[in-house]
């Protein structure tokens, strides 16, 4: 039998878009075509040019289709791609919700007109994914027919993300997996343990990514006096990741807004002891105190002193990472989610198929 083929349109690189496609490779046999726009978003000049692209992008996404014959058409960002793959001709669509919501930034100026192309995205699509339930809050707002809304994240690879965490418990071994962006606010993790080294409490820092707060974030560290206690690995294959996460008690996230995020899944999978900002889209995973701890935006000091909590509490914390990788297994495991995902795209895909 001919291999069903998904156009994906959205930004191939990220370890999130790798996983969807991976998946639907794996346990849907799908042939996968992806196009993505070409120029970066990282300053003015970029996204001037990204507007113009982004015009263009229809026609560029036409002649593909002409040539591959995709059966569906998938997307990430309502926003952007999103809108497109509703434009494009093809049917069905599966659309994907990045973020709580993909009007961002929520003051921008461009916000009536990014809430009319969300509209029109989420009416065309046949399929509409929350990657969690803080997602859907956004959509129930927007009107969406929540019929067509499936809410599951994709899940990870629980034997790549294995449970044999091997960390040195005489001293806090934290990790960052974040990209170094402004909006993952790492300098409040760098001054909340610039806090912990004036108490005289050990640590090892570990932040993995690359982004544009790279160097201003090095030279923060020097400036707290703190350097050579953190370490930051620039960008690191997706294969290394579970060995850093094991070698790690600790896991610290601080966005100030937040979808569904499978880094906070890894450090569940891997025994690693989850403090997130206290934000809608870590709050469906993390009750304070309970299974993690939850931090308010912007705060460094609170999250000094949360981290002390942790660690002097080792018996709650080994605890919880047990529980932690049951609730990973049970929720989140990439082998059944995917498999799910996959098999609602053949049926989408036969369902509209011509008799």
């Amino acid at each position: 039998m001919k291999k069903k083929k998904i156009l994906f349109l959205g930004e191939s690189y990220r370890a999130d878009a790798i996983t969807w496609m991976n998946g639907l490779r794996e346990f849907g046999d799908f042939e996968i075509i992806t196009w993505e726009l070409k120029t970066s978003n990282n300053n003015l000049k970029n996204r001037i040019l990204r507007i113009f692209e982004f015009e263009l992008a229809f026609f560029r996404i036409r002649k593909i289709i002409k040539l591959h014959k995709p059966d569906m058409v998938i997307a990430e960002r309502t926003t952007s791609y999103g809108f497109l793959a509703a434009l494009c001709g093809v049917k069905p669509v599966a659309i994907a919700q990045q973020g709580r919501t993909d009007l961002w930034p929520e003051k921008s100026i461009l916000l009536p007109l990014k809430k009319l192309i969300q509209h029109y995205a989420f009416q065309k699509a046949d399929l509409i994914h929350a990657w969690g339930p803080v997602m859907t809050i956004s959509m129930i707002k927007a009107n969406v027919d929540m019929n067509k809304v499936l809410v599951l994240p994709k899940g990870i690879n629980l034997e790549k993300f294995g449970n044999k965490n091997n960390a040195n418990p005489e001293k806090i071994s934290a990790i960052v997996t974040r990209s170094l962006l402004p909006e993952y606010r790492h300098a409040i993790i760098l001054k909340s343990f610039a806090i912990l080294n004036q108490k005289g409490i050990d640590f090892v820092l570990t932040i993995i990514g690359e982004g544009t707060q790279l160097s201003t974030l090095k030279d923060l560290s020097k400036k707290l006096n703190i350097e050579n206690k953190v370490n930051f690995t620039g960008r690191i294959p997706n294969t290394a990741l579970p060995k850093l996460l094991q070698k790690s008690n600790i896991y610290i996230s601080m966005p100030i807004t937040e979808g569904v995020s499978a880094s906070l899944f890894e450090a569940m999978a891997t025994n690693c002891y989850p403090i997130v900002t206290d934000i809608p889209g870590n709050q469906s995973w993390i009750k304070h105190r309970e299974n993690g701890q939850l931090v308010t935006v912007d705060d460094f000091e609170m999250l000094a002193e949360e981290l002390i909590w942790a660690f002097e509490n080792s018996e709650y914390r080994n605890n919880v990472v047990l529980k932690n990788r049951k609730f990973v297994e049970q929720n989140a495991d990439y082998n059944i989610n995917m498999k799910i995902i996959a098999n609602k795209y053949h049926e989408l895909i036969n369902t509209n198929s011509p008799n």
